[in-house]
């Protein structure tokens, strides 16, 4: 959420940062709404200093025996009573009507982020590792025979509908061991924390990562007002909402290996073949809280985090910054790391890291308490560490031999119990 402060001081400049993000000037109704709320409560103020006044009066008035000026006064205490509870009442739906528009407005981007409209025009920042030169024409990991055995749509469709995936035998396996050296890698070499988090929240805690109001649609409600997370963000971020941290205690880096729920209502009929886009999937998401001033090297950080389990694994990979208009909702600056994937003969996201700036601070109430005491809004940054479901495409995509098996990372290879491959027929050998 904004700083309704800043806007007071430099709505020009607001209007052009969300300009950049394709949001027509916004500071005028903003800055609007927020007069009439602020001219009602200085009313509400003006008119509880007359009541007050008056009441001081009216025992004077009894106490000299003019009843005509104790009647007056005495009215014109109730009234005064009956404005100011009207005037807080309107200022109340005004403050309210501020809150849910500033909670629909996008955050700023950084000054150094590319302008665009779409991925299209996105800037490359480096590369790792080239692209495999197959012998045979590589296939979609769902194609491939070593994975057919233990990748079952038609079941999952069966049981729960169009985009869920049974995984069994060895490739359950696999995803199962992907998980778990993400959590090893990040816990014992990144340092960050294994947190278990639940996968249903309240509502208020999806509006502090700023997933409602603008995303209700794409996450799943129960009946009874919970929320199924769509990240493991919501949960990382929000441990700290409402706090006011000490210093020392941070950056707090934070890592969970979760379950995560998405309608993907706006992304109907987008990779609908394989599981590269699930209602339900697993990801190990990074979440860090820190001071303003370590943000920006937090945010390399994490990229390098996100980064070191494709270079561990062996899968090439290229990661981007995106451009304004390709930009997460709550994102100032956000790096993609993009996996080559061979079926598809192109590079796909398998992680974003994003700086969010005090924005979900803001919305969350974090706070930490400066040198001189007096508490500031945190910084937060979140990133996938990585996709399970994506990173084991790539590792089948990219490990594919011409006879059907699959040659799986090295990295992995303790984790399967020293098995290094799987067969045609989808068993580890």
């Amino acid at each position: 959420m904004h700083d309704i402060r800043a806007i007071r001081d430099n709505p020009a400049g607001f209007d052009a940062a969300l300009g950049r993000r394709g949001v027509s000037g916004l500071s005028s109704e903003i800055l609007a709404l927020d007069e009439a709320r602020r001219a009602k409560i200085h009313a509400a103020e003006t008119a509880q200093a007359a009541q007050n006044a008056a009441s001081k009066e009216i025992g004077a008035a009894k106490a000299r025996g003019d009843e005509a000026e104790f009647e007056r006064l005495r009215a014109l205490v109730s009234a005064k009573k009956a404005e100011i509870a009207k005037l807080n009442e309107e200022a109340k739906a005004d403050d309210a009507a501020l809150r849910d528009l500033l909670m629909g407005i996008p955050n700023l981007p950084r000054d150094d982020i590319p302008d665009g409209k779409d991925e299209a025009d996105n800037v490359e920042i480096r590369r790792e590792g080239a692209p495999r030169n197959f012998s045979f024409k590589p296939l979609e990991h769902f194609e491939i025979p070593a994975v057919k055995r233990g990748m079952d749509f038609a079941t999952a469709a069966k049981l729960s509908g169009t985009r869920f995936v049974v995984l069994q035998g060895a490739v359950a396996r696999l995803h199962r061991a992907l998980a778990q050296f993400m959590l090893d890698l990040h816990t014992t070499e990144h340092g960050l924390i294994e947190t278990n988090t639940p996968v249903l929240v309240r509502e208020e805690a999806m509006y502090g990562t700023n997933q409602l109001p603008k995303f209700a649609e794409d996450s799943y409600q129960t009946t009874n007002g919970w929320w199924l997370i769509p990240t493991a963000e919501v949960t990382l971020t929000n441990t700290v909402a409402g706090e006011i941290l000490d210093a020392e205690s941070l950056p707090r880096r934070l890592t969970a290996h979760t379950l995560c729920f998405r309608s993907e209502a706006g992304s109907a009929g987008k990779d609908t073949s394989g599981m590269l886009r699930q209602h339900q999937f697993e990801k190990v998401e990074m979440v860090t809280i820190c001071a303003p001033e370590t943000s920006d090297a937090e945010h390399q950080r994490m990229t390098e985090c996100a980064e070191a389990v494709l270079k561990r694994l062996g899968l090439p990979f290229r990661t981007v910054v995106l451009c304004t208009g390709d930009m997460g909702f709550g994102a100032q600056k956000t790096h993609d790391i993009e996996v080559w994937l061979p079926g598809q003969n192109t590079y796909r996201e398998i992680s974003s890291v994003s700086t969010c700036g005090d924005f979900q601070a803001r919305r969350m109430n974090a706070r930490y308490r400066t040198e001189s005491g007096k508490p500031e809004f945190v910084h937060t940054l979140n990133g996938s560490g990585l996709a399970v479901g994506r990173t084991l495409i790539a590792v089948l995509e990219n490990g594919q031999q011409e006879d059907g098996s699959v040659d799986l990372p090295e990295a992995l290879h303790p984790y399967l119990g020293g098995k290094t491959r799987l067969t045609p027929d989808g068993y580890l050998a």
